[in-house]
């Protein structure tokens, strides 16, 4: 592991952050939200106590018609009105009342108010109602005053709204939302981490079989799979994974060995005939056109099955596109080439049978079946290509299937004892069960009635 992945953030811190970035974002939104209306409430009732203190106060002023402000201070119960009535019901009001030179004749409760010149020259207006509103600051205590005016410059009558406990009350909102905000992060950062190292247990568990598989190359080693979500899906997929890949592994490694056993035989004879060639000139000349002849042969046979091998090593046919194949045209274009090669008789029977296929890849297929009957039938009888229905069949009267396990006759270098003598690699019948399997059918191969056998292979149907 690099420098530079160690500094990377794991899955789990991601995610955990991820989460409580979200929820983080959701609680301020909320939160703003929540303050928003609740301060908005909040003034907004304040404001109407206000207001309605306001209005009562300047009702009081005219009702009050020649009384003094000493007057209003020492109200006896006949009048209807006072200014205890105004403030009656809210902690947050106090009134006052001014004479009229500004001086205060009944000081506000629990604290006084303050006088400006401003509100002094209130309570000296002719006009009564004349108000005035101002905020002031009465021992770390914010208020809001509003001085009316009483007319004929008898003086004047002060409210004041204390605006610290809204202000307060305020303060502890925004707290009390900033830490449920915070908790509410932790909650979910939490939540994310644990939600995560469930989800990731997995993903970790498959990364560490992979790291292993990198650094030892080992593929039989167990992967933890199972569960029906998306991580149990990969660890099952995983697993199949490394499943095929020690299978194609092994069948590489097989075939690296199975060709280094077929390549020795063409090789050998080969050395053994290019020694000769050395002594050539004292060769006699009915020795000679047979050397050369079996050089040829020995250097086609080599040919043949190294493109054979490569073939199967690198599966060419794939690279191939797939497109409609109308199988009645392969066999015809395979026996003309056959009636022409062997001096045989092929004859075909097709009917309108068309697959999704490769055409070069299963007309080889096809090719390699024919080779095949022509090679092992000398009874000189015509080979068949019979097709219906997507299944294809080459008959011939040779020697039979010999009695094997199922499949066994499609395996690569597979030969039969009977035709050990004979030239050729043992990987013609192998090239037809990969092709075949390529396009998703199936190949079988069985003894004849009267005699000879038929080897062939079933596609589905276009």
């Amino acid at each position: 592991m690099t420098l530079r992945d160690m500094a990377r953030p794991s899955l789990r811190l991601t995610f955990s952050l991820l989460f409580a970035t979200v929820a983080a974002l959701v609680a301020v939104g909320v939160g703003a939200l929540s303050y928003g209306l609740a301060s908005a409430l909040i003034w907004q009732e304040t404001d109407d106590d206000f207001d309605r203190a306001a209005e009562a106060v300047a009702e009081l002023t005219i009702d009050a018609g020649d009384l003094t402000p000493e007057d209003l201070a020492e109200l006896d119960d006949d009048f209807d009105v006072d200014l205890g009535d105004v403030l009656a019901g809210s902690d947050t009001l106090i009134g006052q009342i001014l004479g009229a030179g500004g001086q205060v004749v009944d000081e506000g409760h629990p604290q006084p108010l303050p006088v400006s010149n401003t509100d002094r020259a209130v309570a000296g207006a002719e006009e009564p109602g004349h108000t005035r509103s101002s905020e002031a600051q009465l021992d770390h205590t914010r208020v809001r005053i509003i001085t009316v005016a009483l007319g004929g410059g008898r003086g004047a009558i002060q409210v004041a709204q204390q605006l610290s406990e809204v202000d307060s009350l305020l303060t502890s909102l925004r707290t009390r939302i900033t830490v449920v905000g915070v908790a509410i992060s932790l909650a979910a950062g939490v939540c994310g981490w644990f939600v995560t190292t469930r989800v990731t247990r997995g993903l970790v568990r498959l990364t560490r079989v992979a790291e292993e598989v990198t650094v030892t190359g080992r593929l039989d080693l167990p992967v933890p799979a199972g569960g029906r979500d998306e991580v149990g899906r990969l660890g099952t997929a995983f697993d199949r994974m490394l499943g095929q890949l020690a299978r194609s592994r092994d069948a590489q490694q097989r075939l690296v060995q199975e060709a280094g056993h077929e390549l020795r035989t063409p090789l050998t004879s080969m050395r053994t005939n290019i020694a000769l060639l050395h002594r050539f000139d004292e060769l006699p000349l009915s020795a000679r056109g047979p050397l050369l002849t079996d050089l040829t042969m020995e250097s086609r046979e080599l040919i043949k099955l190294i493109n054979e091998l490569v073939e199967l090593a690198t599966d060419t046919r794939e690279l191939e596109a797939t497109e409609p194949v109308e199988l009645a045209e392969i066999a015809e274009r395979v026996a003309q080439r056959f009636r022409t090669r062997s001096s045989r008789e092929i004859t075909t029977q097709a009917d309108g049978t068309v697959v999704t296929g490769r055409p070069q890849a299963l007309e080889r297929a096809l090719s390699n079946l024919v080779e095949n009957a022509t090679k092992f039938d000398s009874s000189g009888a015509p080979v068949e290509i019979v097709i219906h229905r997507g299944r294809v069949e080459v008959r011939d009267r040779g020697p039979g299937v010999p009695d094997l396990p199922e499949g066994r006759l499609f395996d690569r270098f597979y030969r039969a004892p009977e035709a050990q003598s004979m030239r050729g690699s043992g990987l013609g019948l192998a090239i037809v069960r990969d092709v075949v399997t390529a396009h998703d059918g199936t190949v079988f191969a069985h003894n004849r009635d009267g005699g000879g056998a038929t080897i062939g292979f079933e596609l589905p149907e276009h």
